[in-house]
């Protein structure tokens, strides 16, 4: 049986790339996709959702519903100095790749959960304004949620400041809500996917894997965030996770997140299990195997017959 799974996303390169095993591995039953702004403004990642999704050929299958066009209280930054002003340079998807649904991202998130017959995995790979928004106004959808595999936060350094992460950082009083929701959560964090490099073998070796492996090698050229020893493909991780959680080490723990100060967006677990009476409201991902993940990427791609 197929997983079914909603994303909820802000393409962004690596979302690109997270969208493309997604929409392609025969174990992957991707229900809905929702934006939500984050590496750029909602038009855009709303547009990037669709361009893939029509690249794929199933935009008559895969519905795309645009959302939250700011966070829930702090003022909007967005990432294009890293993922270019549109969001997914270097690959021309044409202009016609369709429009969203006319449902907002929060009432078809609330719809497909309810009619789904079995519990829906939710992977958030954008900020968590979506999600928060969904749990505030349809709580009763928490009981149809099998778990959330979410992009985001870390337990050391940040990527958007000393201690925060993009995705958390970017509406951070969403995240708390999502952290607080009681929902079994997956962490796939700074702590994994910094590790997890797509590395310039990988890269070297897209190109030759037909019209795919163009577009993500493409993309990820274009891509501002990595060095000479590879490119965080952040959005990859949550499904490299779902597939193949052996491949990770995790962690269970209870995660706070800040919503103030200079430690805003940071996601703080407590390691120790020292202050929550020993409950735990997240498994973390602390260690991951790197090749394993290159492997894998590859062979996803490969799998793509285009």
């Amino acid at each position: 049986m197929a997983i079914n799974i909603i994303m909820d996303t802000d393409p962004g390169i690596d979302d690109a790339a997270a969208l493309t095993m997604a929409i392609n591995d025969p174990q992957i039953n991707l229900k809905l996709v929702t934006a939500v702004a984050g590496n750029v403004t909602v038009d855009k990642t709303t547009a990037n959702a669709l361009k893939i999704v029509r690249f794929f050929g199933k935009d008559q299958e895969i519905p795309v519903a645009a959302g939250a066009k700011q966070p829930l209280i702090k003022p909007f930054e967005d990432a294009a100095r890293i993922h270019g002003e549109s969001g997914m340079p270097g690959y021309d998807f044409g202009t016609d790749f369709g429009k969203p649904i006319q449902k907002s991202a929060v009432e078809a998130l609330r719809d497909e959960i309810m009619a789904s017959a079995e519990p829906i995995t939710l992977v958030p790979t954008g900020s968590y304004t979506n999600i928060a928004l969904l749990f505030i106004e349809y709580p009763e959808v928490k009981d149809h949620i099998k778990e959330i595999i979410a992009m985001g936060g870390t337990l050391a350094k940040g990527n958007m400041t000393s201690a925060a992460e993009f995705n958390v950082f970017t509406d951070p009083h969403a995240a708390k809500i999502m952290y607080d929701s009681g929902i079994p959560i997956v962490m796939v964090g700074l702590d994994v996917t910094l590790k997890a490099l797509l590395t310039p073998e990988t890269m070297d070796k897209l190109g030759a894997m037909g019209r795919t492996g163009k577009m993500l090698q493409a993309l990820v050229t274009h891509y501002n965030d990595g060095d000479e020893n590879g490119h965080p493909m952040h959005d990859v991780n949550t499904i490299f996770y779902l597939l193949h959680p052996e491949a990770m080490k995790t962690e269970e723990m209870w995660v706070d997140v800040q919503t103030e100060g200079p430690a805003m967006g940071e996601t703080v677990g407590d390691i120790r299990g020292a202050y929550h009476a020993g409950k735990t409201n997240a498994k973390v991902c602390v260690d991951i195997d790197a090749a394993a993940f290159n492997k894998w990427f590859l062979d996803e791609v490969a799998a793509i017959k285009d």
